[in-house]
């Protein structure tokens, strides 16, 4: 999807944000109608609070939209913009004076706000056209680069595993490689056990479709950044079969190379000064006569040789060697994402994404990065 703010010369409606406690100074500023409207609507100004403003003749004249407390802010991102879909169709324009970051992060809450995934839809309900201006301290590129990126992320976790399996996962990256102009390569099927990735193919050689190693470098300036994403496409748990409630879902365990191919497309949108290798181990753990067995013992690329004792725990096998082939090229940073465990959500609930890092500096730098967009 393109993404795009307003043309600033078309006219736009305002949109007021008012905390709750600056909403009793600017009521004292409106015309009555308006303060007697907010009032029949209950309008308090609490974070996400929506109410459409008129003028005397019943046209629409604007829109508030409340932005609670610092402590209601501090407790979720965007929700600013949990209502903004309820706005009528046409041009709107922020109206009030937020910081550079509240900008920022208003204007992809609208573009996120707007997120659909109806590729499956039998009738497709007609879009309602509701655009933005980009605000007045809002950085533009950054924020289209971001929206588009976490739409590629979004549609390629939503699609079901029988158009998401590792060849349409392969296609995907692919057409990520060339948008840039980045150099792009596939190790697949038996090649895998040519050039060293055993751990690869043993999870995935049950599957109608060939497991494979993607490999995207971009960038020829700044440091080494290399970014390796879990790509199982379908996890059926292997002859460690799933119940089938732990199956349902399972097409997002591909998860992590979502993220990682969508953090890629925003490092390249946005010319970021790095070296960067996006490593994807893409595969389906299934089952058949050639499937890897509980107690089989897989030699690694890295050479350490790996009992399995579970084939459900396949994310961490196809993540070594793609690690351990990450690390051969010796990057400044490297960042492994994936659908790791389930056990990380009952530790720390689904709103919260657990990291591990041996190295202090690196843990410090990415909390501080979590910490700038929370």
């Amino acid at each position: 999807m393109i993404f795009a703010f307003a043309d600033p010369a078309v006219a736009a409606l305002p949109i007021y944000v008012l905390d709750e406690a600056g909403l009793p100074a600017w009521l004292a500023l409106q015309p009555l109608a308006v303060q007697n409207w907010l009032a029949a609507t209950e309008f308090s100004a609490k974070l996400g609070d929506l109410a459409l403003l008129q003028v005397s003749d019943g046209q629409l004249s604007g829109a508030v939209l409340g932005f609670g407390t610092v402590a209601a802010r501090a407790r979720q991102r965007f929700g600013l913009v949990k209502n903004i879909g309820k706005l009528p169709a046409g041009t709107w324009a922020l109206a009030s004076d937020l910081t550079p970051r509240d900008q920022d992060e208003f204007a992809l809450g609208w573009f996120l706000a707007h997120y659909r995934f109806g590729a499956y839809k039998s009738i497709q309900a007609p879009p309602k056209v509701q655009s933005l201006r980009c605000p007045k301290a809002c950085n533009g590129p950054k924020i289209l680069a971001m929206a588009t990126a976490e739409y590629l992320t979004r549609d390629l976790i939503n699609r079901p595993a029988n158009d998401m399996g590792p060849e349409a996962l392969e296609a995907a990256f692919r057409a990520l490689a060339d948008s840039f102009g980045a150099d792009y390569s596939v190790i697949k099927g038996d090649a895998l056990l040519e050039q060293n990735f055993p751990l690869i193919h043993a999870v995935g050689r049950a599957a109608a479709e060939a497991p494979r190693l993607l490999s995207l470098h971009w960038g020829r300036r700044g440091p080494k950044v290399t970014l390796v994403g879990k790509g199982v496409c379908f996890d059926t748990g292997g002859l460690d079969i799933k119940v089938p409630s732990g199956m349902v879902l399972m097409k997002k365990d591909m998860g992590g190379a979502a993220t990682v191919m969508g953090l890629a497309h925003m490092i390249m949108a946005l010319d970021l000064p790095v070296r960067l290798h996006v490593l994807v181990p893409a595969v389906e753990n299934s089952i058949s006569s050639n499937a890897m067995r509980p107690s089989d013992i897989v030699t690694s690329r890295k050479g350490l040789t790996v009992e399995i004792n579970n084939t459900d725990a396949e994310g961490r096998l196809v993540l070594a060697d793609a690690l351990a082939y990450g690390c051969e090229e010796k990057p400044d940073l490297i960042i492994s994402m994936a659908t790791l465990t389930g056990a990380a959500r009952v530790a720390l609930g689904p709103d919260l994404a657990p990291f591990f890092t041996d190295d202090e500096a690196s843990a410090a730098a990415l909390q501080k990065g979590a910490d700038a967009v929370m």
